[in-house]
């Protein structure tokens, strides 16, 4: 498939330029032969946010992934309840998941986060344990870059947790919760009726931890005590998107000198300069993830399926920097497309470079091989992987080069290589 729109009039900075402006620029990984590579979903007989019909996956599916070719050989599959986003331990030794489940009959929250030991030299995945959350709907988690802590996003119920890991990788018992204050401070009657915590995780340097709430289009900010697990307000405590934006993720260059806010409802990525010392976010710009002209509009939300994203209109869902810091992607539901990215290197601003369709509905996760080589895309409605080759000169995909069947793929983590 070639890019959409205006990919072939921007140019690309060339490496060298990148390099002299960015001296703490990490190279990609090393490529291995093939690496594990793990993949989320909704679950049967559960229908996922914006689905069109019951979902026939399992749970959990394990691949082998063929760095030469990019291919995907399926190794196992877990049974297991809307294991929907996923993160694996510095380590590689583990991986954890979040269990997106809303509420029993009488109230009482079902969201969970479950945690698996990974066998170096086959990739599968043993199930070490599971906690609630205490939540409704968790969406999002991810590993301290410690190792030491589990973080999690409830959705439902507004709330960002925090888990202490035992060197074995069991979650150990909830150290702290803290509810996102208020009734949300977006101005959509259906999305931001309330606190809707969508992302924790910490910065690459580890100085602090952040909480992105979809409902209050705001960004918050804590410092983590790695003894007692609990949180306290960073430095500075908070900072904002564009009102009714909705932040979804946010995602660190790697210089950690700029950052990257994808925001669902108003289909846009904020630019901030980060300032690691304080936790300061400083914006910069906003631009949209759609080709100028557009016919795709914000969606009026349904109520009873506020996922839905009726046909016309769009959504964002993933955000994603490569490892050489040069491009960034962000994958567009409703225009069913992967938009990409120019980093200027003095300012860390976006310019667009193109877009290329999935080739399936509902572009929901997406992530990079460690490489930067590989970028696969989950076709959450249309039960697909894409595969797309990443430029080396100049970032642009290159297919999707394969479609891959497998069911209700929504999130991807990479675990360990094989050599």
């Amino acid at each position: 498939m070639q890019a959409v729109g205006v990919g072939a009039a921007w140019a690309v900075s060339a490496p060298g330029a990148f390099a002299q402006n960015s001296a703490s620029q990490a190279d990609p990984i090393a490529p291995a032969a093939s690496r594990y590579l793990y993949v989320g979903t909704y679950s049967a007989p559960n229908t996922a946010p914006g689905g069109v019909a019951p979902s026939r996956a399992e749970g959990l599916y394990v691949y082998q992934l063929n760095h030469a070719t990019g291919d995907l050989s399926h190794v196992q599959t877990i049974t297991a309840d809307n294991p929907s986003f996923l993160a694996v331990a510095p380590s590689q030794r583990y991986l954890y998941c979040v269990n997106e489940l809303g509420a029993d009959a009488t109230g009482e929250p079902l969201g969970r986060v479950s945690a698996y030991s990974i066998a170096p030299d086959t990739g599968k995945l043993t199930l070490i344990n599971a906690r609630s959350t205490r939540g409704t709907w968790p969406c999002h988690c991810a590993v301290h870059p410690s190792g030491g802590h589990l973080l999690a996003a409830n959705y439902g119920t507004g709330t960002f947790v925090v888990f202490p890991l035992g060197e074995d990788g069991r979650i150990e018992p909830m150290s702290d919760l803290f509810q996102a204050p208020g009734n949300g401070g977006g101005p959509d009657p259906v999305r931001q009726e309330g606190p809707h915590a969508h992302m924790m995780l910490a910065n690459p340097g580890a100085q602090h931890v952040f909480g992105v709430d979809l409902g209050g289009d705001t960004l918050l900010a804590w410092q983590l005590d790695p003894a007692t697990g609990k949180l306290a307000p960073g430095p500075v405590p908070r900072a904002n998107v564009p009102s009714g934006s909705g932040c979804r993720h946010l995602a660190f260059h790697p210089d950690e000198r700029r950052a990257y806010v994808i925001n669902e409802l108003s289909s846009t990525i904020d630019v901030f300069d980060f300032e690691p010392r304080r936790g300061a976010f400083i914006w910069r710009q906003s631009i949209s993830t759609l080709p100028q002209g557009t016919p795709f509009t914000r969606p009026a939300f349904n109520p009873d399926n506020p996922g839905e994203v009726p046909t016309g209109t769009n959504t964002t869902a993933e955000i994603r920097v490569h490892p050489s810091g040069r491009w960034v992607y962000a994958t567009n539901r409703g225009m069913d497309s992967i938009a990409m990215f120019e980093v200027d290197p003095n300012s860390g601003r976006l310019a667009p470079m193109g877009w290329v369709q999935s080739r399936g509905q509902i572009p929901r996760g997406m992530n990079i091989e460690p490489s930067g080589r590989w970028l696969y895309v989950g076709n959450q409605n249309s039960d697909t992987i894409a595969v797309f080759r990443i430029g080396a000169d100049d970032g642009q995909l290159e297919g999707p080069i394969k479609l891959i069947d497998s069911p209700v793929p929504v999130d991807f983590a990479f675990g360990p290589a094989v050599r």
